[in-house]
């Protein structure tokens, strides 16, 4: 399957993103759990470009690969944290919307709100939007898996 766009992105895009990802580093949000729960949000959409640049990016972060080969499997593995677990949580209730999942209960936002504060909430949040948005992209332009950004 061939990528359908080879033409340049316009640069207010860019500067858009970039101003997004200096909101989620700035709320203080663990960058090894802000990997977790987009390695997880890609992996539910089946983003493969995503799921291939958040793993590459995981471990610039010195992430186990004991670890990420668990992610899917979260729930069922002794590897993560009641922090990480909290945080893969929401991002499976804030991704799967459409799949009859009953989305961001009481209990996932106060297990979620327990383990972090308020700005870092907000940053796993907006990290957990902005990865479902390149999900959608690179699945409407049939990105590949591979390419380095």
């Amino acid at each position: 399957m061939e990528a359908r766009m080879k033409s340049t992105v316009s640069p207010d895009v860019f500067t858009a993103i970039q101003h997004l990802n200096k909101a989620i580093q700035a709320g203080g949000a663990d960058p090894l759990v802000l990997e977790l729960v987009h390695l997880r949000a890609s992996q539910i959409n089946g983003c493969a470009p995503c799921v291939f640049a958040g793993v590459a990016s995981a471990k610039k972060h010195g992430e186990t690969d004991e670890r990420l080969h668990n992610v899917v499997a979260w729930r069922e593995t002794p590897f993560f944290t009641d922090g990480e677990r909290a945080a893969l949580a929401l991002a499976e209730a804030a991704t799967r919307i459409q799949d009859g999942a009953p989305g961001v209960t009481d209990e996932i936002w106060d297990a979620a709100a327990a383990h972090f504060d308020d700005k870092q909430l907000s940053a796993i949040i907006l990290n957990i939007a902005l990865t479902n948005f390149f999900n959608r992209i690179n699945h409407t332009i049939r990105e590949q898996a591979g390419k380095a950004w």
